[in-house]
C-alpha cells in the first residue's frame, strides 16, 4: 500500500515543516520505500486532497504531519475509502490523539510509521444546523464546549507568543478565562434522556482521553470501546475550580468524594446538545466552529489507525 505524508507547514507555529519533509525523505530512502509527500495549502486542503486521492487512486496509508486538526482533516477525507489507513506524525502543539497509545513506538519516527500496523478506532460523527444550513463531519479526538472551548480559542493565540507553547499555553489560557468565567447555557440529552438544562461551566464530548496538550480531562474515554464519553462540569465557583484543576489535568478527579455533585460523567452512543440562547461554539479537534442544535454519535471501528512499530 502506498504511503502518503500529508504535511501541514503551519503546524507547530511553522517551525518543523522543512525538517519533517527531509526526515520523511531520509526514512523512506533508508527502507527503500516509495512515498508521496503532499504539502497542504490552507485550512481544509488536507481533507480535499485525501478525498480526491482516494477517488482517483483508491486506498493508501495517509500520515497526517501536523496536530489533531490535520489528523481530523485526513480522517474526513479518507473516511469513506475502504481499506484506507490513517496515521499521525505530531508536529502540532497539542497532539493529543496519539497520547492514547502509550505502548506504541515513536510517532515522530518515519521508519516506525512505515513499518507500523493499523488497528480499528472509533470516531464521532456530528451534525449541526445553523441558520438553516446543515454541517456534518467526523471528529477523531474530542469536542470542547463552554469554558474549555474559550480556553482552546485563547490557547491558539497564546501559542503565537515567544516561549509559550503546548500545555503551558493551555494553563495560561485557563487562568485568563477564569477571570470572566464564561461557560454555556445548554440542554443536553444523552441517549434520549435529558441530563442537563441550563448554565454550565464546560462540557466535553470525547473519543480520546486527552486535550490541551496532555490534559487528561476524560479519563474514562477509550478510542476503541464503541462509546462516547461526556463530562459536564456544573457552574461551580472559581475557588472550587482552582482546587479541582490539578486533579482535572491529571485525570484523577473522579476519585474525589461526592464529585458527582459537580461533574456528571457518562458513556453513551448518542447525544444531542441544544443551545438555550442563540448559538454556541464548539472546538472540534482544536478547530472552533459556531453551531446550533448538534447531534453526536459514536461510529465504532470507523477507521484504521496506524500504530508505529516499537
Amino acid at each position: 500500500m502506498k504511503t502518503v505524508f500529508v504535511v501541514n507547514p503551519k503546524a507547530g507555529q511553522g517551525k518543523h515543516g522543512d525538517e519533517t519533509i527531509e526526515k520523511i525523505k531520509r526514512g523512506a530512502a533508508d527502507l527503500n520505500v516509495d512515498v508521496q509527500i503532499y504539502i497542504t495549502k490552507g485550512v481544509g486542503d488536507g481533507e480535499r486532497f485525501v478525498r480526491e486521492y482516494c477517488q482517483t487512486f483508491g486506498a493508501a496509508r495517509f500520515i497526517a504531519c501536523g496536530g489533531d486538526g490535520t489528523l481530523s482533516e485526513v480522517l474526513n477525507g479518507a473516511i469513506d475509502c475502504a481499506g484506507a489507513e490513517i496515521g499521525v506524525m505530531p508536529m502540532g502543539t497539542g497532539n493529543d490523539f496519539c497520547r492514547n497509545f502509550q505502548d506504541a513506538g515513536d510517532f515522530s519516527d518515519v521508519s516506525s510509521q512505515l513499518r507500523g500496523e493499523s488497528i480499528l478506532c472509533d470516531a464521532i460523527c456530528y451534525e449541526t444546523t445553523l441558520a438553516g444550513e446543515t454541517k456534518s463531519g467526523y471528529c477523531v479526538n474530542m469536542f470542547n464546549i463552554g469554558f474549555d472551548c474559550n480556553v482552546a480559542d485563547m490557547t491558539a493565540e497564546m501559542k503565537k507568543k515567544p516561549l509559550v507553547s503546548g500545555s503551558f499555553a493551555y494553563i495560561l489560557s485557563i487562568f485568563a478565562n477564569l477571570i470572566r468565567k464564561k461557560g454555556a447555557n445548554l440542554r443536553i440529552e444523552v441517549d434520549g434522556e435529558e441530563v442537563h438544562n441550563g448554565p454550565l461551566l464546560l462540557t466535553s464530548v470525547a473519543n480520546g482521553s486527552y486535550c490541551g496538550g496532555g490534559i487528561k480531562s476524560n479519563p474514562l474515554a477509550s478510542v476503541s470501546d464503541g462509546f462516547l464519553n461526556i463530562n459536564i462540569i456544573k457552574n461551580i465557583s472559581r475557588i472550587y475550580f482552582l482546587r479541582l484543576l490539578p486533579l482535572y489535568m491529571k485525570g484523577t478527579f473522579l476519585k474525589l468524594p461526592n464529585i458527582e455533585q459537580v461533574i456528571l460523567t457518562k458513556q453513551c452512543k448518542k447525544l444531542t446538545i441544544t443551545p438555550l440562547a442563540g448559538t454556541f461554539r464548539i472546538c472540534c479537534d482544536g478547530e472552533i466552529v459556531d453551531a446550533g442544535k448538534t447531534e453526536f454519535e459514536i461510529v465504532p471501528g470507523a477507521f484504521r489507525f496506524v500504530v508505529p512499530k516499537g
